[in-house]
């Protein structure tokens, strides 16, 4: 008996944390992401020692590095629920509508002053659940292509938002959404523990339970999932709701933050931003394989490349040039058809065809 037969592994929380770090697809994907965030940190390393630097106040961490986890923390979130859409199969542009329309909903009833913070959550989580069961059943019950529905939602949403506020930017004064989107626990800021939670909880379902194959089995086949009895209509439905409670929470963080919601702003061009993490962290857009770990790094590397730029003097309206050109690169770079072209130059392949 060997001694694989002999030890079997047990299922549980650590066996899909196991799973959810070192499987070995997820390492090729994370390759490139990982060596773009390098090459950041080793520029920055050389020419702004700056950014290095973590100071404490009243025992809480601040400093550059602290900033770029607090503000990737935003499409962190829309990237974990990201992953599943586009591994199923799908795309979710409304994302972005989604945040503006959670986020006006709970500063108007905050604004009223007679609103908890726990009903506040669940205003949020409902308009979350009905955003997603939207997109979910024009995707997966009409059969709408996921662009077409999610950008009905995406118009619908932002529209909604303005509605609610009368086209005015609402403050947001609720304790509970301030420590939200500012507090700390231990020295470190709240919303990086709550992305943090929110990864780990994915991760632990995708690779500790069935979820995970079911997803990537109906983005690689649909047709052929259902005869081998995945409800591919359920899993697309999940998908589509859990990545709208993402923006949900990215809503209730990002006016935490500011304080105040500007409909017309909360959440513009986040969902590009968390397609492209997606997508740079190795998930196949076509559907099927998907990496976690891999949308995180490439929030991470969006978000260091943008406060490296800032913090190199580059205009705003200049820095999406040489950002979009990273990201071609790491894209590029990852792509098994361009790999294969590159390795039939190598001397020893030409030898080994002839």
């Amino acid at each position: 008996m060997t001694k694989e037969n002999s030890n079997p592994t047990r299922p549980g929380a650590f066996a899909a944390l196991r799973s959810f770090f070192i499987r070995r697809p997820s390492l090729q994907c994370l390759i490139w992401p990982l060596a773009g965030l390098g090459l950041l940190v080793l520029f920055n390393l050389l020419f702004d020692r700056a950014f290095f630097e973590i100071t404490t106040r009243d025992g809480n961490l601040y400093g550059p590095i602290m900033t770029i986890l607090r503000l990737a923390v935003k499409v962190m979130l829309l990237a974990t629920g990201m992953t599943l859409v586009i591994a199923s199969g799908g795309v979710d542009l409304s994302v972005g509508s989604v945040m503006a329309v959670a986020g006006a909903l709970v500063a108007h009833l905050s604004a009223q002053g007679h609103w908890p913070f726990v009903a506040l959550l669940g205003v949020a989580a409902l308009v979350a659940l009905v955003a997603g069961a939207f997109n979910g059943a024009l995707v997966a019950f009409v059969g709408l292509q996921p662009i077409v529905a999610t950008l009905i939602m995406m118009v619908l949403g932002r529209g909604v938002a303005l509605s609610i506020t009368g086209g005015l930017p609402i403050s947001v004064s609720d304790p509970g959404l301030m420590f939200l989107g500012r507090g700390f626990v231990a020295g470190i800021p709240v919303p990086i523990l709550l992305v943090l939670a929110v990864v780990t909880i994915t991760a632990i379902a995708c690779r500790g339970t069935a979820l995970g194959l079911f997803v990537e089995a109906v983005g690689d086949n649909e047709a052929a999932s259902r005869l081998s009895g995945v409800n591919a209509r359920g899993i697309k439905l999940f998908a589509y709701v859990f990545c709208a409670v993402c923006a949900a929470l990215a809503a209730l963080v990002a006016i935490g933050d500011v304080g105040r919601v500007e409909p017309d702003r909360l959440g513009q061009m986040l969902e590009l931003d968390a397609i492209t993490a997606v997508v740079v962290g190795g998930t196949v857009l076509t559907g099927g394989r998907f990496s976690l770990v891999g949308s995180i790094v490439g929030a991470l590397l969006i978000q260091t490349l943008t406060m490296t730029l800032i913090r190199q003097g580059m205009p705003s309206d200049v820095a999406p040039v040489p950002k979009a050109l990273v990201i071609i690169a790491v894209c590029l770079l990852q792509s098994p058809r361009l790999r294969a072209q590159l390795s039939a130059l190598r001397p020893g392949a030409r030898r080994a065809g002839a």
